[in-house]
């Protein structure tokens, strides 16, 4: 290995390291006890192996309830979203009127305009539907994507027009030919999005701080943020317990879907 590729690969290790440490001196505190967590001695490791953490997590902390509200968000807004932009992505990258740059153009548009821009209108117009406080409230704003309808469309536009004239001369419809035929070919790059999806909307802090009151609705950054309340600022322990189980269904998400990112994330940007 040349001198390059070792300068290279240690910088890469150390950027690394720089990135992963947060994460690990978090795992190390939820589980470690209280008198280990507030000493003036920096161990990493804990003298002794406390798990109390963890349980004092799902039974005051309510971490599996923000867990599963996190999950039926989460995945409620990637359903709703393949519904919308996998059509919507398709009839603009494939089909020819009047009104298409002007339609496509306002995707564009979208993509530039923060969510905090809406947010007031929108929490006003669902505070008048008495929609306030519920799972439709953190779900329907997020129906579609312009930057998931922008993305699929750069990968409709890639596949060849021979494809869609032998399903038509098969005799496949509309439906079948995109749903059966050609959205299948581009699973990696809907599989990338769906990462990037579920990242962002498990992530969310300011929507549901806005529209949701109750406990029982509050997803996982939310929830966190009781821990850091002042009557549970202190607890430091169950913090980092519940924040290692809310990062967790992230991670195995990466790791099951990685191959299929990369091959998005290069899919789009070679294609696009």
């Amino acid at each position: 290995m040349s001198v390059r590729a070792l300068l290279v690969h240690a910088l890469l290790a150390a950027g690394a390291v720089i990135v992963l440490m947060p994460f690990a001196w978090m795992l190390s505190l939820s589980v470690k006890e209280e008198h280990e967590i507030f000493t003036s001695n920096l161990r990493f490791l804990p003298e002794h192996w406390d798990w109390a953490n963890y349980i004092e997590a799902f039974t005051t902390g309510h971490v599996g309830t923000f867990l599963a509200n996190g999950a039926i968000v989460t995945l409620s807004i990637l359903a709703l979203q393949i519904v919308t932009i996998v059509p919507a992505a398709y009839v603009l990258a494939r089909k020819e009127f009047r009104a298409k740059p002007v339609i496509f153009g306002m995707v564009l548009a979208v993509l530039l305009i923060p969510p905090q821009v809406t947010a007031i209108p929108v929490y006003l117009m669902f505070a008048e539907a008495g929609l306030l406080d519920s799972y439709a409230a953190l779900v329907v704003p997020f129906a579609t994507s312009a930057f998931g309808i922008f993305l699929l469309h750069q990968g409709f536009k890639t596949l060849p027009q021979d494809l869609i004239d032998a399903a038509r001369m098969d005799g496949a419809s509309e439906f079948h030919t995109l749903w059966f035929i050609l959205t299948p070919q581009l699973l990696p790059m809907i599989a990338a999005f769906g990462v990037f999806s579920i990242v962002a909307h498990w992530n969310d802090f300011f929507w549901p701080l806005l529209v949701i009151t109750r406990i029982e609705h509050a997803t996982p950054p939310l929830g966190i943020s009781i821990f850091a309340s002042d009557e549970g600022g202190n607890d430091v322990g169950p913090m980092m317990a519940s924040a290692t189980l809310i990062v967790l269904p992230l991670m195995l998400a990466f790791l099951i879907a990685r191959r299929r990112f990369i091959e998005g994330v290069t899919l789009s940007g070679l294609k696009g």
